[in-house]
Formats: C-alpha cells, sequence, structure tokens
C-alpha cells in the first residue's frame, strides 16, 4: 500500500493555489472553484484542495525536505510565513511549522533514517 494524496479544505482554492504553488508542488488538476490538486515535486504523492467551510479541522500534512533550513529560507523570502523556524525535535527531526490559507497546519521537516527507522523502532512480531 503506497499513500496516494491527502485532502485538505479550504474555503478560498485560489489562495490556496497561490500558497501551495509557492511551496514548489506542481499543479495537475484545476476545477476551481470546487477543487485541485498538485502533485509534490519529488515522488508521486500528490495533494488535493476541497472547497468547503469546516477548516483546519485537526489535520495535519508533512512535507520533507532534504534540506530544511534553505527551503525555509527560499518560502520566507517568497512571502512565507511560518509559525515556527526550524527546530530539532526529540524525535529525531527537525521541523518548521506553518499554516495555509485555510488553518491547516503543515510540518516541513528533515528525518533522514529516522522517519522509517528511529532508534525505538519495534521489531515486527512474526507468529
Amino acid at each position: 500500500m503506497n499513500l496516494n494524496q491527502v485532502t485538505v479544505t479550504m474555503p478560498n482554492l485560489d489562495d490556496g493555489w497561490t500558497f501551495y504553488s509557492t511551496l514548489g508542488l506542481v499543479p495537475v488538476v484545476d476545477a476551481r472553484p470546487e477543487y485541485v490538486r498538485f502533485v509534490c515535486p519529488d515522488g508521486n504523492s500528490t495533494l488535493s484542495l476541497h472547497r468547503g467551510t469546516e477548516v483546519g479541522g485537526g489535520t495535519t500534512v508533512y512535507f520533507e525536505c532534504d534540506d530544511l533550513d534553505t527551503t525555509f529560507q527560499i518560502l520566507t523570502a517568497a512571502g512565507i510565513q511560518f509559525s515556527t523556524p526550524p527546530e530539532d525535535q526529540s524525535w529525531l527531526w527537525r521541523e518548521a511549522e506553518l499554516f495555509d490559507p485555510g488553518g491547516n497546519r503543515l510540518l516541513l521537516y528533515f528525518a533522514g533514517s529516522n522517519r522509517i527507522n528511529p532508534p525505538w523502532r519495534i521489531q515486527a512480531q512474526i507468529s
């Protein structure tokens, strides 16, 4: 199984289009004002935006960046506002937090091998 896409809700997809394009996602479907979809520049995962009034419902979307600090600097220079700059976390990830125009929480991060193989990873039980 492979994650295909995450869909988030926001009231204005034009604002979302601008925001996610500035983050570097590549538009692949434009059915505004109801729906848009982007593909991530690395890999084949997609992110969709759906128009709606229920926003910021507790979902957090994580985007991994090979060079988080450089990405943070580029996006900050492009006008993207972050709520926290890149910081090292106790779970061995480096993260920067921001919110999209619909109030959805995003984390740009770098985890390297700790994303799937942290030192505390449990071993699968074979029966």
